[in-house]
C-alpha cells in the first residue's frame, strides 16, 4: 500500500516547484492522494481491514489540513492543485 519509488519521482517531477523541492504542500498533497488511491483499490478486495481503514481515514484529514493550509495562504496555487488531481467536482 505504500507507493513505488518509481511513482514518487513521477509525482516529484510533476508537482514540484523547483529543482529540489520535496516538501511543498503540492508535492505533500499529491503523494497523500497516490496513498489514499491505492487503499482504496485495497479495499476493494479486503473488506474487513479495519486496521489500514483507520490508517486511511488519518491519511484523508491530513490531505484536508495540508489543502486548507494551501487555499488559506495561496487560493491560485490551491485551484490549481485540485484540478490537476480531480479532487474537486
Amino acid at each position: 500500500m505504500s507507493i513505488e519509488r518509481a511513482k514518487t519521482q513521477e509525482i516529484l517531477q510533476e508537482y514540484r516547484r523547483h529543482d529540489k523541492d520535496t516538501g511543498s504542500p503540492e508535492v505533500q498533497i499529491a503523494l497523500l492522494t497516490e496513498r489514499i488511491v491505492n487503499l482504496t483499490e485495497h479495499f476493494k478486495t479486503h473488506k474487513k481491514d479495519h486496521h489500514s481503514r483507520r490508517g486511511l481515514l488519518h491519511l484523508v484529514s491530513l490531505r484536508r489540513r495540508l489543502l486548507n493550509y494551501l487555499k488559506r495562504e495561496n487560493a491560485e496555487r490551491y485551484k490549481t492543485l485540485i484540478e490537476q488531481l480531480g479532487l474537486r467536482k
